[in-house]
């Protein structure tokens, strides 16, 4: 894992402060995620704010703010970039609170309600981002499909049996692959935010209609097949969305998105599912061998379970073979005991 000069670091972030008016602030963690980016909260005089600290050459500032100007653009909620620099990767941006979808619902709040808001958030998203827009943005073509469930072989396979995929089995994997990806895109492309999931929402009081969701954490966003940030969300490895759920959010999308083929966006949507399951299990090995973050392995039986149902859809019958002959049920499993 790469080093990061804390102390360099600092010195960057004491200089940006300075210079956006900032310096006395206090400061104090907010979040860390999979990548090198952490996020502060800054406190002063009665404001908030929060610093974005995403180190170059690992991270790149530069694409969170090209999102964040489209989306401001078109009525969504994101935050506002108060000050920026891209040199050293450091913002400031508008702190819209802590009322994440992750803390509502351990608080108790309607379930219902924001998962409801989340899908016309997404609707909207298809309906009001302009198709210039969207095909200016980076692809989602099927080398980095590939590139992206290979992680399963590249990291869980030899974590699970103690050696690397043998080429046979890679290029039979690849293949069937190849055979489903192009599923994804049955029912077309759209913006695709790519981590669309309950960490990265939020319920903002005082704002009407999909504007009541906040948006974080889009800086991959991509040319992508229409469902995969609705799989994102529904297939979310951090919480069980019961399957009643799931099917009525994705009626509420097709219904708001009338245009679209029912058979086709369902295929689409467990090929994207699939091929962001079969990825996580991969990051997941990979966060734990390469990375030392082991809690992420809580997760791996949710995946595995999420997995499974995407791959029995009728259009994902190849990958399915390949795991029923290569990765039978007794190696989808955790790599350590989650509860350590």
């Amino acid at each position: 894992m790469t080093a990061i000069d804390r102390a360099a670091r600092e010195v960057h972030i004491a200089a940006f402060l300075k210079a956006a008016g900032w310096a006395s602030a206090e400061r104090g963690l907010l979040a860390g995620d999979a990548s090198f980016r952490r996020y502060d909260r800054l406190k002063m005089a009665g404001r908030n704010a929060v610093l974005m600290d995403a180190p170059p050459p690992m991270e790149n500032v530069g694409p969170f703010l090209t999102i964040a100007r489209l989306l401001h653009g078109q009525g969504f909620s994101v935050p506002e970039v108060m000050a920026a620099d891209r040199e050293h990767g450091l913002l400031l941006l508008e702190d819209l609170g802590d009322d994440t979808y992750t803390r509502l619902l351990q608080r108790g709040h309607d379930e219902r309600a924001l998962y409801e808001l989340a899908t016309d958030a997404l609707i909207e998203l298809r309906r009001r981002i302009p198709a210039e827009a969207v095909a200016a943005l980076p692809g989602f073509d099927i080398a980095r499909n590939l590139r992206e469930v290979s992680l399963l072989l590249d990291w869980y396979w030899p974590a699970i049996k103690g050696a690397a995929a043998p080429d046979a089995a890679r290029a039979e994997f690849e293949a069937a692959w190849r055979q489903v990806l192009p599923r994804m895109w049955d029912a077309g492309t759209t913006i695709t935010l790519y981590d669309f999931h309950v960490d990265n929402l939020l319920l903002l009081p005082g704002r009407e209609g999909f504007q009541a969701c906040g948006l974080l954490d889009f800086q991959d966003a991509i040319a992508g097949p229409v469902p995969f940030d609705l799989a994102s969300l529904l297939e979310d490895v951090r919480r069980n969305v019961s399957k009643p759920l799931a099917r009525d959010m994705i009626d509420r999308y097709l219904a708001g998105n009338p245009d679209l083929d029912r058979g086709a966006f369902l295929s689409a949507y467990a090929a994207s599912a699939a091929q962001r399951n079969c990825r996580i299990v991969g990051t997941f090995a990979r966060l734990l061998r390469r990375d030392g973050k082991p809690w992420y392995q809580r997760f791996m039986p949710r995946v595995w379970e999420l997995l499974e149902q995407d791959i029995a859809h009728p259009a994902m019958a190849p990958v399915a073979a390949w795991f029923a002959q290569h990765v039978p049920a007794d190696d989808r499993r955790p790599l350590i005991d989650p509860s350590k």
